[in-house]
């Protein structure tokens, strides 16, 4: 199969692009290699999956449209999109520009180039500040708590008028807060493990009792590749998390085990747009792909740490902060 994977430069988008070429199919990554973190964590991501480059920005319509007629894809799967719950509330234009009309962008270009299979990465911030837990793909999301949240519902919506104007075969992943090698410098838990490997304080927001659904990034791409397999016509949702919800206190505690040291412990208020607690309910997950995260949190820091002292102990990954 060929794909075309949008944000491949990116976290996630290099764990797919290799689970894709490990299995033998032909890949492209399209990136606009923007300055969110330091370009050369991006360079060094790209290079690393062995996929053809496109570089260029989906708000760019001309440029998706070339790069799409130039790979020909059989499927895409769009990852791309400014990410950052805090950084949207202080520049909400950026994640509409990206996440929304970026995406109207590529789902025009799709049809117009006759791609009618598209897996689309939505997030489990469209839950907002939901009371009900775990959190269901029917729920009503009527808690939002951040720009970044609007802008991925909206993304979404439009993967769904899309799928039932075009008879297109669209499936949306709600995400449930993915960590694992290669994620951003300044991510909570790379900046954990690096503050305390370092003897550094850790700033923590709130008084701990908050949780998340951390989900490690090969169960995403298992998930992911598992929808990109059983693409049908019409539109569905599905949540891929981890099934381990746990505290942040309870997070700093395996982060301490697994480097083996204490945390210097910084208490800050909680921040605009954070919510209290996400948990994803797998059933429709397990049912239609056969989904079962497999990575426990004590495996995936385990795995992490071994990966910060290989590499992410190093520039370029000590460079956002």
């Amino acid at each position: 199969m060929r794909v075309l994977v949008t944000g491949g430069a990116g976290f996630i988008g290099t764990h797919t692009l290799e689970a894709l070429r490990a299995r033998g199919d032909d890949t492209a990554l399209f990136d606009n290699f923007n300055a969110t973190c330091p370009v050369a964590i991006k360079r060094a991501n790209a290079a690393l999956s062995g996929a053809r480059v496109y570089e260029a920005d989906l708000c760019d319509r001309a440029a998706v449209r070339a790069a799409l007629r130039d790979f020909r894809p059989d499927a895409v799967i769009h990852l791309a999109a400014r990410a950052g719950v805090r950084p949207s509330i202080e520049a909400p234009q950026l994640y509409i520009d990206s996440n929304i009309t970026g995406t109207q962008h590529l789902l025009d270009e799709c049809r117009a180039a006759g791609i009618s299979r598209i897996v689309v990465a939505s997030s489990s911030s469209v839950y907002g500040d939901n009371t009900k837990l775990p959190f269901a793909e029917d729920d009503a999301l009527l808690a939002l708590a951040s720009p970044y949240a609007v802008t991925k519902l909206a993304a979404e919506g439009l993967a769904r008028i899309h799928a039932q104007l075009h008879g297109a075969a669209v499936t949306v992943l709600r995400f449930f807060t993915v960590y694992g090698p290669r994620q951003r410098p300044d991510l909570a838990i790379s900046k954990f493990v690096r503050a305390i490997s370092a003897g550094k304080p850790v700033e923590l927001y709130g008084d701990g009792s908050s949780s998340r659904d951390y989900t490690y990034v090969t169960d995403i791409v298992a998930g992911t590749l598992a929808a990109l397999d059983r693409l049908q016509p019409g539109f569905r949702i599905c949540n891929l998390g981890g099934d381990r919800p746990v505290t942040l206190a309870a997070l700093v505690a395996a982060i301490e085990q697994a480097v083996g040291r204490k945390a210097d412990i910084r208490r800050l208020p909680e921040q605009p747009g954070d919510v209290a607690h996400t948990r994803a309910d797998l059933t429709r997950a397990r049912a239609l792909l056969g989904y079962a995260p497999a990575v426990t949190l004590a495996e995936g820091l385990a795995r992490f740490r071994e990966w910060h002292l290989a590499e992410g102990s190093r520039p370029p990954w000590t460079g956002c902060h």
